[in-house]
């Protein structure tokens, strides 16, 4: 993706459902555990890069044994950082203690993180700092190990305003109004009131304080806290919790909108954001790799047995499309063949556009994540191509001479775009990110036939177009072509995200910018006030009466006028070639990734009422002359 944008975030869950001696046995070292969680997160690092945190509980400790262990970083690689830390201790261990080194029972009680449940995470920071307070996971502590929490998770709730006053209705004092506090506080709460429930039950019954804590942590009912926390979360959520006795589950929205994939067998329980993750750190079979289900919970008890739950209503399967377009890893094999089927998708499109000419076009894409899309956009040109050899054969008019041209033709590709800084990585204002915008990429110079070809560039999506507008097209304008082609397999982005991704400003949109140009062209300006003040009274209504009334901003126009628009805004003064835009139509998305209909970003078609409330909200905003974010 050219354009710059945070987004979701990571987890990885790891249960040993063996004793801590059986994997220093056949592994030969107790940081067997480490090193799985170390590759689950790597993995997916792609997924935060803002900071990063591991949480482990020991299971069954002896009184007066710290049993829950945390560390956190927002180094420039967290990751690294804090498995080198936890490392660290296992050396010193090692280096004091060589006799003991490998007794399970002796690292348990002395040394921190041998415990048998894990659960890391993965920032990425879509508001507010990076500071170390930001980072998951997040623990609310008790002298009771069964009232204690730890919390991370991939998600952003819409409601966190009815959330903290529902909080406080139920006497708590929240020291800060934020999801990721709601959501603890909130479980946490109802997690107190199940060890309450018992605890008045077996005291009735005559059992003495140590039996009932035996008692509490064996028949502890996690589908019931989450049933009575979660019934009024509106959000997109793949959460993961760790209590203090040892039982853990993930949980998902009922949507399905971000991800949580599990694998289990004899030795662990597993869970993650991307199956590649699980793959590659366990080595099993992708068919063994399980999505959990929208709505339901992936419960882990503290003798290593799961169940997957339901704890609240599923709606309709919402699974985030930008996940298969752009910010999962291109390696799992469903993603890989779904971002070829949207390049391949979009050849109709790519031919109209070079006015079927592929002896003057030239080919490329912008790196690296778009790549996989540029591969099935050459698949499709070559189908046509077999399509239109087959039919001159079938004409029988051609000399060898014209047979051998014909046969021998092949779409013209070459590396036009160099990727030369991670711009990401250590660009963490938008002032100072924008001027370097026009120096992350470059050329490869001296292939296209000036004023002649036209080159076509395929990116996965255009989101504010920035860019665009003043790196890509400059550079390609250096080598001088006819026309330049931008394309995105992604559709038109033109409504604000609310589940987890950084796109909560309407004027940032390059198509919203687009369908407000068309307005003024149409002397229509007058439906923003109409749609201002449509907004103003859908957000005093219940959330789930709200409507998106922003849609109406772009229903005057078509797909191809806004298209031509944005062209338009990308294409500064000086630039001599042509610039058209194409992008991927929402039809063509829904068959390329069939199973993962969330499209909210490119529809308006928001799958939870909070939806509709945000972008409504963003609208507001944008009309006030705010940039703050609506959620």
């Amino acid at each position: 993706m050219s354009d710059f944008i945070r987004h979701e975030c990571g987890i990885a869950l790891i249960r040993l459902r063996k004793p801590l001696s059986y994997y220093i046995e056949r592994y030969g070292t107790p940081a067997y555990a480490i090193n799985r969680l170390y590759l689950l997160m790597e993995k997916q690092h792609n997924r935060g890069q803002d900071g990063a945190g591991v949480a482990n509980i020991v299971i069954n400790p002896r009184p007066g044994n710290a049993y829950m262990h945390r560390l956190r970083s927002v180094k420039s690689q967290p990751i690294a950082h804090i498995f080198k830390k936890i490392s660290k201790t296992l050396r010193k261990a090692q280096k004091k203690h060589p006799d003991k080194y490998l007794n399970a029972n002796w690292l348990k009680s002395n040394v921190p993180y041998t415990g048998e449940l894990w659960l890391g995470h993965l920032r990425y920071g879509t508001f507010g700092n990076n500071g170390i307070e930001s980072v998951h996971p997040f623990i609310r502590r008790s002298n009771w190990r069964s009232r204690n929490l730890i919390v991370a998770g991939n998600f952003n709730m819409t409601n966190v305003d009815d959330q903290f006053e529902k909080l406080i209705s139920l006497g708590q004092h929240p020291e800060a109004k934020a999801d990721t506090v709601t959501v603890l506080e909130k479980i946490g709460h109802f997690l107190d009131s199940e060890n309450q429930r018992l605890f008045d039950l077996y005291n009735q019954q005559g059992f003495d304080n140590q039996e009932i804590t035996e008692l509490l942590e064996k028949h502890i009912d996690l589908q019931r806290v989450l049933q009575r926390s979660c019934k009024d979360f509106d959000g997109g959520y793949a959460m993961a919790g760790l209590t203090g006795y040892g039982a853990a589950f993930v949980a998902r929205d009922p949507a399905g909108i971000r991800p949580a994939y599990y694998y289990a067998d004899e030795e662990v329980v597993v869970v993650a954001s991307e199956k590649p993750a699980i793959k590659t750190a366990f080595g099993c079979q992708y068919n063994q790799i399980q999505e959990i289900t929208p709505g339901h919970a992936l419960i882990i008890d503290k003798e290593g047995d799961y169940r997957m739950l339901p704890f609240t209503e599923s709606l309709e399967k919402r699974s985030c499309s930008f996940e298969r377009i752009y910010f999962s890893r291109g390696n799992d094999p469903e993603i890989y063949q779904e971002r070829k089927a949207l390049g391949y998708l979009l050849r109709d499109q790519v031919l109209k556009a070079i006015d079927y000419d592929l002896n003057n076009t030239v080919f490329s894409y912008i790196p690296n994540t778009a790549e996989t899309a540029f591969l099935g956009l050459m698949q499709g040109i070559e189908d046509f191509l077999i399509g239109q050899r087959k039919k001159a054969i079938a004409e029988k008019r051609l000399s060898l001479q014209d047979l051998d041209t014909v046969l021998s033709f092949r779409p013209r590709v070459e590396k036009l775009v160099i990727k030369d800084a991670k711009l990401r990585t250590f660009i963490t204002d938008d002032e100072h990110r924008e001027d370097l915008v026009g120096h992350v990429y470059d050329t490869t110079y001296e292939v296209i036939k000036k004023r002649k070809d036209t080159i076509v560039v395929i990116d996965d999506s255009i989101v504010r177009g920035t860019t665009l507008e003043r790196s890509i097209i400059n550079m390609l304008e250096k080598l001088e072509p006819k026309r330049i082609v931008i394309v995105s397999s992604a559709p038109q982005i033109r409504f604000p995200d609310c589940y987890g991704i950084d796109m909560s400003r309407m004027q940032e949109f390059v198509a919203f910018r687009a369908a407000l140009e068309l307005l003024k062209e149409h002397k229509q300006l007058y439906l923003l006030e109409e749609v201002y003040q449509k907004c103003l009274d859908a957000v005093k209504l219940e959330k789930y009466k709200i409507v998106n009334h922003v849609k109406e901003i772009y229903a005057p126009f078509t797909y191809e006028q806004i298209s031509d628009k944005v062209a338009q805004i990308v294409k500064q003064p000086h630039i001599q070639a042509e610039v058209k835009v194409v992008y991927q139509t929402v039809e063509n998305l829904h068959k390329a990734c069939p199973n993962h209909l969330g499209d909210w970003y490119f529809t308006g078609d928001y799958p939870t009422p909070g939806g509709n409330y945000i972008v409504n909200k963003a609208f507001i905003k944008f009309m006030q002359g705010s940039h703050e974010r609506a959620y």
